[in-house]
């Protein structure tokens, strides 16, 4: 017997800050199992992936944000009821422009500003790490010297 594969995609985003300690980004989390993440999740019909990503984040965060830039895209593999899903999920870097993480959705136990140093070890996967790792190179670069 053959198992189904199912291409699955998505879309999200690293959403960077200038706060008083430094850079700052946000990250989403569960208590059960304990993980950090980056917002992300999967189109509605018609949406584009920038579409996508702004919505997602905005329901996931409870911030309103912009895309400033694509930072690439991460791929991974999982089973779910006899069908082997691989997935790609595209990400954008974005800025903040309103809203309050407390109007964050069910989806997630908490959302959190972090260092990015302290984000980066918090995080539970290292290919969305890798996404937040280009996402701070890529904010160092803007930020005025």
């Amino acid at each position: 017997m053959k198992t189904r594969v199912v291409q699955d995609v998505s879309a999200g985003g690293v959403i960077a800050r200038t706060g008083e300690d430094g850079l700052e980004i946000v990250l989403v989390g569960r208590e059960r199992p304990r993980r950090w993440n980056l917002p992300k999740g999967t189109p509605l019909d018609g949406e584009t992936l920038e579409i996508t990503a702004r919505r997602e984040v905005q329901e996931e965060t409870g911030l309103e944000v912009r895309i400033l830039e694509p930072l690439g895209a991460i791929t991974y593999w999982f089973a779910v009821a006899g069908a082997r899903h691989h997935k790609i999920v595209h990400f954008y870097l974005l800025e903040a422009t309103g809203g309050d993480t407390a109007n964050h959705d069910w989806e997630h136990d908490f959302v959190a500003w972090m260092p990015a140093g302290e984000a980066l070890r918090h995080m539970s996967f290292r290919n969305e790490a890798t996404i937040a790792e280009r996402a701070i190179e890529r904010m160092r670069i803007r930020l005025p010297t």
